[in-house]
C-alpha cells in the first residue's frame, strides 16, 4: 500500500502542481492487443437483455434521460451526443457509472445484472448489432469492450478569445486547486457517504465548508473537486500570468507544460476514481495527485536560502531548482 499524507501534508501539498512520470510498460501480448480491439459493434449482447434494460429504463431511467434517451433533466444517451461524452470509453466505465451513482436520487440500488441489462438497451438504442451470449459484468471482459470513439472535429479554439490572467499563480493554486485538492484528500480518513450535518463539519462526518452542507452530497462534492482540478489545469499555461513574486510563470518550459499536462491527469484519475463511490478507490487516488503536487514543489516552490524576511524564500520561487 501506498504511504498516505496525513491531513496536514495534504494541506501542503495542494497548494502546487505536478506529475509524475507513469512507469513505462512492456509491449502487449497479442491475447491483450485482441481483447482490447473490441468495441460495441461487435454484438456483444442480446436481444432479451436489451429487452430488459428497456423496461428498466423506462421504470429508473427515462423521468430524466428522456423516454427515447434523447435527454432532459440528464444528459442524452444516444446519438453523437453520448458518444461525444463515452466514445473511447470502456463497457465496464459504463457499467460502474450506471452501478454506482444512477439514479441521481438513489444511486447504489442497482444490481451488476440490471446495471448490464441498462447497457444493453442503450447498444440496442444505440444500433449497436445484438448477439448470442449476454452481456456480462465481469470486470476484465468488459474493460475489453470499448464504445467506438466519434471522429475527431476541427477545434474552435482558435475562434475563442483569449481572456487575460486576473490572478496570480498563489491566488489559482488557492482559490481553485488548493480547496479542490483537499476535498480529495479528505477522503482518505473521512467516508464522503456518511452525511455532513450543519454544526458538526470535523466530526466524524464527511467535512466541507459549512454552506455545502445539505446542498451537494458528500460524492458529488469529490466529483466536482476532481473535474476542478482536472479543469484548471489549463488555467496554468494562460499567457501572462504572474507568480507572487512577480515572476512571469515559466509557461514555455517543457517541465512546466508536462507538470500540467499531470495535474490533469491526477484530477481525471481522481474523478474516475469518485466515481465507484469507494472511499479506498479514492484514497489510492490521492496518491497520484499528492506526487505530482511534491515533485512540482521540488522543482519550483521549495526554495532554500530563505531569510528573516522571507523565511520560506518565496523570492526565489517559480525559477527552477538546479537541474530543473
Amino acid at each position: 500500500m501506498l504511504a498516505r499524507f496525513s491531513r496536514l501534508e495534504s494541506w501542503l501539498a495542494t497548494l502546487c502542481l505536478a506529475v509524475v512520470a507513469g512507469a513505462a510498460m512492456g509491449p502487449l501480448s497479442p491475447v491483450v492487443d485482441a481483447q482490447r480491439a473490441r468495441t460495441a459493434n461487435d454484438a456483444v449482447y442480446t436481444d432479451a437483455q436489451a429487452v430488459r434494460g428497456r423496461a428498466l429504463y423506462q421504470q429508473r431511467c427515462a423521468v430524466c434521460h428522456g423516454e427515447r434517451l434523447s435527454g432532459g433533466l440528464a444528459p442524452p444517451l444516444s446519438g453523437s451526443a453520448f458518444l461525444g461524452a463515452w466514445g473511447g470509453q470502456s463497457l465496464w466505465d459504463l457499467l460502474s457509472k450506471i452501478r454506482n451513482t444512477m439514479p441521481a436520487d438513489d444511486p447504489g440500488k442497482l444490481t451488476p445484472s440490471q446495471s448490464a441489462d441498462l447497457v444493453a438497451h442503450l447498444l440496442q438504442v444505440g444500433k449497436f448489432p445484438s448477439g448470442e451470449a449476454e452481456l456480462g459484468t465481469d470486470a476484465a471482459g468488459l474493460k475489453a469492450i470499448v464504445l467506438p470513439a466519434q471522429p475527431s472535429i476541427a477545434s474552435v479554439a482558435s475562434r475563442a478569445p483569449t481572456l487575460p490572467a486576473t490572478g496570480n499563480l498563489q491566488q489559482l493554486m488557492a482559490g481553485i486547486l488548493f480547496p479542490s485538492s483537499n476535498i480529495i484528500f479528505n477522503v482518505q480518513t473521512n467516508d464522503p457517504s456518511v452525511p455532513a450535518k450543519p454544526g458538526e463539519v470535523g466530526k466524524g462526518a464527511f467535512s466541507w465548508v459549512d454552506w455545502g452542507a445539505g446542498i451537494y452530497s458528500g460524492w458529488d462534492l469529490v466529483d466536482n473537486a476532481a473535474v476542478s482540478v482536472a479543469e484548471s489545469a489549463p488555467l496554468l499555461l494562460t499567457p501572462g500570468r504572474r507568480c507572487q513574486n512577480g515572476r512571469p510563470v515559466p509557461i514555455d518550459r517543457p517541465d512546466w507544460i508536462k507538470f500540467t499536462q499531470g495535474l490533469a491527469e491526477a484530477g481525471r484519475a481522481a474523478y474516475k476514481a469518485s466515481q465507484t463511490r469507494s472511499q479506498e478507490a479514492v484514497t489510492e487516488a490521492t496518491n497520484q495527485l499528492a506526487d505530482a503536487c511534491l515533485n512540482c514543489h521540488r522543482v519550483y516552490r521549495d526554495k532554500p536560502g530563505g531569510t528573516r524576511a522571507d523565511p520560506s524564500n518565496k523570492a526565489a520561487r517559480c525559477v527552477p531548482s538546479a537541474g530543473g
